[in-house]
């Protein structure tokens, strides 16, 4: 002691310096204690739980000896509340609602036993030990813990962040992690947009330390200066999802398209609604027009008509459940023109009964008219394209719809009427160029953030209706082969035909034949229409065992693919005649 006195006085140090740089020292350990102790926090959770018990359990043993009976009972009933209804505190997982209530039993039955004998009695002080180690394995293990913290240190550089891709004066609101990453709510700074967010998406995936194209940009409908940020840690879409059976039981509900990353169904109205397809060769088209099919194909409410001028490649697995395909040029336009001619026949009963709209239903079914690579139509049918352009401007009153796919819907590819403008529903898979975005979903939507152009697999998709207005990526469902033969088997017995009003319609207008009729299939009531009739009823009651097909009926009667299509579900409805095979028939042995 002497020593350091005679060492201060001969170095000239006042003792209060030394006596300042102690106390100075002192509050910087601290600080660094408890920086350290909140950034691993969630790591220390476990012993800090423990301390709070055993806090808990030496003040009620001191004060409140006798109320060990009621401590155990709310720890019991806090238990089973965690056990049973645990999903409502985002607990989600069984497993996780078990582990939940067995720590709170465990902890509340250690305070009551702390609280009857004291905390020190044997061996109640090793009983806290042992159990903490033991219920913190779960949670130091487990994995949402993990990454909620993971997610809380990075979002907590946001303010380094926000100012290296030029955002600053942003600041996180909340973040909440699930199954597939995470998502935050960012309160933006004055004058910044979500467009700006969008057009900084790269270097934001670069500052957060995420793959290429794993975030995710959404406006918040109510304030302008909010947005979501999420980020796609384990991509839900990167295996396909196979297709769970129909979702409808009537064209009036909304079709299951498939699912979104956070796994919500994607669901779409496609009652008088017009719907493109868009999306390069090999993006997965086909597969959202199987979706569509095998739900419509379930609902008897609607009939539908098929033009597939690949030959019949895509559409011809599914016309068992088709009232009629066309798989030429030629049919097309008749089916086309034939679908105007229903589209008029129910436009003048509706406006000779005084309503507005057709209501579907079994006995009046709506009509859907599905083209697979409608460019192809535009080359080798442009008059077929002209009757297009009138169902889409009228036909939503009289629930006859489109339903259009191809590659690059540009304008000269679709014709130059209204066809695409009037297309409420637009499903965009992966484009090869960014301008295509815009030809697919309509003018801005790239820079609205709809990047269709980096979707990274088939089957992935964009979808922009009245119902979802904001970009969200979603994969479709997946029908394999097997899946198409089995729904068309089950479906097939149970389409509709089409109503009496089309149906007549067809008969009393000129155009309900091919154009390669003669002319006399244009008057229906005339006596070779009446020749026809017989002769067609002779060629199918002398038809073989496996039947006759559509094309050996027309030879024979001389009449149009339609005029007979009708005639034979005349026929069908009547139980006078059978379909053997795909497209082929023949008259029952009793008729």
């Amino acid at each position: 002691m002497r020593r350091n006195a005679r060492r201060i006085r001969r170095d000239g140090i006042e003792p209060m310096m030394i006596l300042s740089d102690d106390l100075e020292f002192a509050p910087i350990a601290l600080v660094t204690i408890a920086r350290g102790m909140w950034r691993y926090r969630s790591e220390l959770a476990p012993v800090t739980a423990a301390l709070l018990t055993l806090t808990s359990g030496t003040i009620l043993h001191a004060a409140y000896a006798v109320w060990w009976p009621i401590v155990l009972i709310l720890a019991a009933l806090t238990s089973w509340v965690l056990a049973f209804f645990g999903r409502w505190v985002n607990l989600t997982r069984p497993a996780e609602r078990g582990y939940a209530a067995a720590t709170v039993l465990l902890a509340g039955g250690w305070t009551a036993a702390a609280t009857a004998v004291g905390p020190s009695a044997v061996p109640l002080p090793h009983v806290l030990a042992i159990g903490t180690f033991v219920t913190g394995l779960p949670w130091w293990a487990h994995r949402r813990r993990r990454a909620r913290v993971r997610v809380e240190r990075t979002l907590a550089a946001w303010p380094e962040i926000s100012q290296a891709i030029g955002l600053a004066g942003s600041r996180i609101q909340s973040a909440v992690v699930d199954l597939w990453g995470y998502r935050a709510r960012v309160a933006l700074a004055r004058g910044q947009t979500v467009e700006d967010v969008v057009s900084k998406l790269p270097a934001l995936e670069s500052a957060l330390g995420t793959r290429r194209g794993a975030a995710r940009v959404q406006p918040v409908p109510e304030r302008a200066n909010r947005m979501e940020l999420r980020v796609i840690e384990n991509d839900p879409h990167a295996d396909a999802i196979a297709w769970p059976g129909p979702s409808v039981t009537s064209i009036t509900q909304p079709v299951k398209l498939g699912l979104f990353e956070d796994g919500s169904p994607v669901r779409v109205s496609l009652l008088r609604r017009h719907v493109l397809v868009g999306g390069v060769a090999g993006a997965g088209k086909s597969g959202g027009v199987n979706v569509i099919l095998a739900d419509l194909s379930a609902c008897p409410d609607v009939v539908i008509w098929g033009i597939d001028l690949k030959r019949g490649m895509e559409l011809l697995p599914w016309a068992s459940c088709l009232d009629r395909v066309a798989t030429t040029a030629q049919e097309a336009q008749a089916l086309l023109r034939d679908a105007v001619a229903v589209l008029d026949g129910r436009a003048d009963v509706l406006a000779q009964q005084g309503q507005r709209v057709w209501q579907p239903r079994p006995d009046a079914p709506a009509l859907v008219i599905l083209i697979d690579e409608y460019a192809e139509l535009v080359d080798e049918a442009p008059e077929a394209v002209r009757h297009a352009d009138s169902i889409a401007r009228r036909g939503r009153a009289v629930a006859v719809t489109l339903v259009a796919a191809t590659q690059r819907p540009s304008q000269k590819a679709m014709g130059q009427g209204a066809v695409r403008s009037q297309m409420d529903v637009r499903i965009s898979f992966r484009v090869r160029e960014r301008r295509d975005v815009d030809l697919i979903l309509g003018q801005g939507m790239f820079k609205a953030g709809w990047h269709s152009h980096s979707l990274n697999a088939p089957g992935k998709f964009l979808v922009s209706a009245p119902e979802h207005d904001i970009p969200r990526r979603a994969r479709t469902f997946l029908l394999t082969d097997d899946a198409v033969q089995c729904t068309t088997g089950r479906h097939a017995s149970n389409r509709p035909p089409l109503d009496e009003i089309s149906t007549a319609a067809l008969e009393a207008t000129p155009t309900s034949a091919d154009e390669d009729a003669p002319a006399i299939a244009c008057h229906g009531h005339t006596t070779a229409s009446h020749d026809a009739e017989n002769t067609l009823w002779t060629a199918l009651r002398d038809a073989p065992g496996e039947g006759m097909s559509i094309e050996d009926l027309m030879r024979q009667t001389g009449m149009g693919r339609s005029w007979v299509y009708y005639r034979l579900q005349e026929h069908a409805r009547s139980g006078r005649v059978a379909q053997v095979s795909r497209g082929r028939w023949r008259a029952h042995p009793d008729s």
